[in-house]
């Protein structure tokens, strides 16, 4: 028995690094899994639809159930295409995995605004729109009075969370998803869906010059950044039986951290409309 028996799952951007990771074990843990992945190189630009298809023989040779959909799930015609498809295949959807992302880094004064559309779209509309599409479809379920246990995972980043030197594209799209996660977990919670959100630290095409994610010299050591090292964190939040929603967690090799969200911090109040003269001495308080 898998800990995912049943369980049908799109994961996006599923072809290659973390993504492929995600459908490798969602597959050893007994779901049916839907592979999506446009095979564009790591700027956004161009298509494979081999990489998909790639994954899914990896996956029925090893005796699991998948199927390819290599169409861009930042529009929503190709998010609804994936959604058709895992439908027509497997009559349901119970998890969705956002996963798919470019990089288009530069520093914010030389930026175009080709390279700040293409990250938030890759990113953040990329989530979106699978996620807004089966969100109606569950809510609709539910409506109808079937019952529905299903689990939305989207991909944050430090870069976002934290902030990263020459990725202010790539982080505020980002920290738009863990926003996301946040709201919607509240907004789909009465229909049966979960929302939650991971920022993995994990080697892949978009990190895999830095000398810091390089595996360990000795290969029996732990290789601490290894990307198949963040999808159990993942498989656990799609189980039937987790009850973690509107949540964010870091997850690199063996470590997991829950994020807490913005808070206040110190206070100041004057009880009265401050002066331009007045701030400059109290915000001393708060900085």
């Amino acid at each position: 028995m898998g800990a995912l028996d049943g369980r049908v799952v799109i994961i996006t951007g599923a072809g290659r690094g973390i993504g492929r990771e995600h459908a490798l074990l969602f597959a050893a843990e007994g779901a049916r899994v839907v592979v999506n992945d446009a095979g564009a190189g790591v700027d956004g630009r161009g298509e494979d639809p081999a990489i998909a298809t790639g994954v899914v023989d990896e996956i029925v040779a090893a005796g699991g159930d998948a199927v390819a959909v290599a169409s861009d799930v930042t529009t929503m015609d190709g998010a609804q295409a994936t959604l058709d498809t895992a439908l027509a295949t497997y009559g349901r959807v119970d998890v969705l995995v956002n996963n798919a992302g470019i990089l288009r880094d530069k520093m914010f004064a030389n930026m175009s605004e080709d390279d700040w559309d293409a990250a938030i779209a890759g990113h953040l509309k990329a989530a979106f729109a699978p996620t807004r599409l089966l969100a109606a479809h569950w809510r609709d379920l539910a409506k109808a009075g079937e019952e529905v246990k299903a689990s939305v995972v989207s991909t944050s980043s430090t870069s976002g969370l934290i902030g990263a030197v020459g990725q202010s594209n790539y982080g505020a799209a980002k920290a738009a998803i863990a926003a996301m996660t946040v709201i919607i977990a509240e907004e789909l919670g009465r229909y049966g869906v979960r929302v939650n959100a991971i920022t993995p630290g994990a080697r892949t095409r978009m990190t895999e010059t830095m000398d810091l994610v390089q595996p360990p010299a000795d290969p029996s050591d732990f290789d601490v950044w290894h990307p198949g090292n963040v999808s159990p964190l993942v498989a656990w939040l799609a189980t039937e039986e987790c009850p973690v929603t509107g949540e964010v967690f870091y997850v690199k090799g063996g470590e997991v951290r829950q994020f807490l969200p913005w808070s206040y911090g110190k206070t100041i109040d004057a009880g009265r409309r401050w002066t331009v003269a007045d701030l400059g001495d109290a915000m001393t308080e708060l900085i």
